[in-house]
């Protein structure tokens, strides 16, 4: 990449970051409503698409097969150093789920294939007093979950989407799938998932996006 490009690409994510802090500040989509899971499918200010819309901050890594690497480690009996090979021969399944972006879109009855995080659970063994987890992408971003988040069957590190390979503008060829969470707290081109006692709130979530991120409890903003 040119010097000039990065210049830009630098220029386009600080623009990027600035409207979205806006947004936080300004409550921007807020309808101040409350949902239930159980009853409304369809959580309050969202409205469904068909498509999957690219939202990034104008930098999207070229994670190849060959540098690709996931590390799970923190306070845990097992680390994990995956390489590509060695990942896909974890355990995997399929499964469907919806998905709800905080910028006010949802799509419903997405196909998924990926390594279940209950799977990868019972293979590292976190210790008793482990309570957060955190996720790094091959970009630096970083974002954070609870354990008790982690830890349900309907959450996924993904890599294929609709019986294909996720791409590079989804978070390719890994990324986490939460559904049950508005979609920033699943970190695209998954780098690192740790393990530990104390929370460690991510890039969002110290520019004013709320650090629990419950959609039908509309939790946008801090």
């Amino acid at each position: 990449m040119a010097e000039d490009d990065v210049e830009t690409t630098g220029k386009i994510r600080d623009k990027l970051i600035e409207r979205k802090q806006d947004w936080a500040r300004e409550g921007r989509l807020l309808t101040g409503e409350h949902g239930d899971p159980e009853r409304d499918r369809l959580p309050p200010g969202q409205r469904l698409v068909k498509d999957w819309p690219v939202l990034d901050l104008g930098i999207q890594p070229n994670v190849t097969e060959q540098r690709f690497r996931l590390d799970v480690d923190g306070a845990v009996e097992n680390r994990l150093s995956l390489s590509w090979a060695e990942y896909l021969a974890l355990p995997t399944a399929e499964y469907v789920s919806d998905m709800h972006c905080v910028t006010q879109w949802s799509r419903y009855d997405n196909n998924w294939k990926g390594v279940p995080a209950q799977a990868l659970l019972a293979m590292v063994q976190p210790r008793p007093e482990v309570k957060h987890v955190i996720f790094t992408s091959f970009d630096g971003y970083t974002t954070n979950i609870r354990l008790d988040q982690f830890d349900q069957p309907d959450v996924f590190l993904v890599h294929e989407w609709e019986g294909k390979p996720i791409t590079r503008e989804h978070g390719g060829p890994v990324r986490m799938m939460v559904p049950k969470l508005y979609l920033w707290k699943s970190a695209k081109w998954l780098r690192r998932i740790h393990f530990t006692i104390s929370d460690q709130p991510g890039f969002w979530e110290t520019r004013g996006y709320n650090n629990n991120a419950d959609p039908w409890l509309e939790e946008r903003y801090a």
